[in-house]
């Protein structure tokens, strides 16, 4: 079996520890993973959260792009309904343009925190004339590619520096109308595992981009190696994802419950409803969890996984990347 892994870095921040400790773990995982053959170094976007350091992955990209030098790295992923399409396209332009060849843009459509966050995010937002994700998502494409159609409103409007390679474009979902989206826009497509496991689920949304486009998706999913499967189950434990679903039509995925609920109060939602779901989770051996991914290879056809360890501890975070990466040594030669 032969298919590439990468990784996606949420720079934990463990219970006293500090945001400048985590930002030089990720540095120093992102330099090991390079070392060990992986494709893709990712950074999550995460806002108004005290265990989490990673509020601007565009600014954590250019400080790994220096201090590496072959594996890719990109934002998994920038979430656009906060920002300026031109803005983004040019923050990432300027990016491809320091390391061509090795930048992934990778744009999601979750708010990334809480209520309070989001409205200071986008407090500068013209509330009565609303942009949907997927024009959003449009958008940035024309002003990556100089082919803003002279009838738009923002046509003149020329995002530099023009880079010798583009940004690899890839849209995080976890439904077949991201999958739709992401092949009717010209985007690569990632589901996110580590949000939506089920099966069924994955199965559709993988199928439906790869009939519309001809080309492969990513599948993003939790997994952890350990020395022996009890410790790998221990470490990793039990993962749930909330998701919410307003009165409105939104939904938004949480970790717990209780977040749910904090969130429609937030937004003074009392007619809202929650759906359980189970992240895909791969804990064992490296044996094992190479038997797993190759399994989801054969039954999806993917070529590349994003592996998230959700694990806040460094040293067993670092030794689950060492294991897995020696564990797909015989399967490439195969």
């Amino acid at each position: 079996m032969t298919y590439r892994l990468s990784l996606l870095e949420k720079s934990l921040i463990p219970q006293g520890s500090t945001a400048a400790e985590a930002l030089h773990r990720t540095t120093q995982l992102a330099q090991r993973a390079e070392a060990l053959g992986y494709y893709r170094f990712w950074l999550n976007e995460h806002h108004g959260n005290h265990q989490l350091a990673g509020v601007a992955p565009e600014i954590l990209i250019a400080y790994l792009l220096a201090r590496t030098s072959s594996i890719r790295v990109g934002s998994g992923g920038v979430m656009l309904q906060h920002y300026s399409p031109f803005k983004v396209a040019e923050t990432f332009k300027l990016l491809a343009s320091l390391a061509p060849g090795r930048v992934d843009l990778g744009v999601g459509k979750a708010p990334g925190g809480l209520p309070a966050t989001t409205r200071a995010l986008q407090s500068r937002h013209d509330k009565q004339r609303p942009t949907a994700f997927d024009d959003l998502l449009a958008e940035l494409g024309h002003f990556l590619d100089d082919s803003l159609p002279e009838e738009h409103p923002l046509a003149g409007a020329i995002a530099h520096p023009v880079p010798p390679l583009p940004p690899a474009r890839i849209l995080l979902g976890a439904s077949t109308g991201s999958a739709e989206t992401a092949a009717r826009l010209g985007w690569d497509f990632c589901y996110a595992g580590h949000f939506n496991g089920d099966p069924v689920n994955v199965s559709r949304s993988l199928r439906v981009f790869r009939e519309a486009s001809g080309r492969s998706p990513l599948l993003a999913l939790f997994a952890f190696v350990a020395e022996t499967q009890e410790e790998a189950q221990r470490l990793a434990g039990a993962k749930q994802m909330v998701k919410l679903h307003l009165s409105t039509g939104q939904s938004v995925n949480l970790p717990t419950q209780e977040a749910a609920a904090e969130f429609a109060h937030a937004v003074g939602d009392t007619a809202y409803r929650t759906e359980l779901l189970t992240p895909h989770v791969i804990a064992g051996t490296a044996e094992q969890v190479r038997a797993e991914l190759d399994a989801l290879h054969e039954r999806h056809g993917v070529d590349e996984f994003l592996v998230e360890m959700p694990v806040p501890d460094y040293a067993a975070r670092l030794t689950s990347i060492e294991l897995l990466a020696g564990a797909l040594v015989p399967a490439a030669a195969n």
